[in-house]
């Protein structure tokens, strides 16, 4: 079958060489399908227009028995604008692709179309609203896309802030300790020579009054730095 497609296709001139295997066979054989699909739908196609072009002359035949039978009329004696206005009667049963030029199909037509027409409109009326909708919903996210921008910065310059303020309490906590911790080395030492004058008669009265208000004073001292030590570390981290 390919070979005798091959034939007709080339006819009397030689046909080119190529490598008989199965690939090539199997594409050959699909090109012949396809080539004989496409015969018989132009084959088909010539055969509908042969019988619509048959059906218009037999109606253009009515019509002229009609205009020249009973009205006396042809289109040779049509004035100008007579004329024009058969062939604005062909051109609208051409457009609306009507089977003849009678009023009732074309009436119908012309119906068909508007019904289409009044679809197409109720349609985009519909697709209208749902874009007004969407419209509506997309500038809805838009602000509060802004709104949550904006939130977000000021949560980020707060955080910031208080990133800050921790930081510096830190090393307040620190301070303190470590002032803390001398002042009770201090009064440590201070006690421990006080205990030490206890052993020592040689201790003037004046040296051990200074000593006792040397320790009176870094109790006093060390008393608002517990205080306020203890104020930070009551705050939340």
């Amino acid at each position: 079958q390919v070979t005798l497609w091959l034939q007709k296709i080339f006819g009397n001139e030689p046909m080119p060489q190529y490598e008989v295997n199965a690939r090539t066979v199997d594409i050959l054989y699909e090109l012949v399908k396809a080539n004989e699909a496409t015969k018989r739908d132009i084959s088909l196609l010539i055969k509908d227009i042969k019988q619509q072009a048959t059906q218009y002359k037999a109606q253009a035949k009515r019509l002229e028995d009609i205009l020249g039978g009973n009205l006396h009329l042809s289109p040779l004696c049509l004035s100008g604008q007579g004329t024009r206005y058969c062939n604005a009667v062909v051109k609208s049963a051409m457009t609306l692709e009507t089977k003849d030029t009678s009023p009732v199909c074309l009436c119908c037509a012309i119906g068909d179309m508007n019904s289409e027409l009044y679809k197409t409109i109720s349609k985009n009326g519909a697709l209208e609203l749902e874009l007004m909708e969407l419209e509506k919903k997309l500038t809805a996210a838009v602000i509060l896309e802004e709104q949550l921008q904006e939130d977000l910065k000021k949560t980020e310059e707060l955080l910031e802030v208080e990133k800050d303020n921790i930081d510096t309490r830190s090393q307040d906590m620190k301070f303190l300790r470590e002032r803390t911790e001398f002042l009770r080395r201090q009064v440590k030492d201070a006690e421990e020579q006080l205990a030490a004058t206890g052993l020592e008669e040689s201790l003037q009265h004046e040296s051990l009054m200074s000593l006792a208000e040397k320790l009176a004073g870094l109790q006093h001292e060390i008393e608002p730095l517990k205080k306020k030590l203890e104020s930070y570390l009551d705050l939340s981290p």
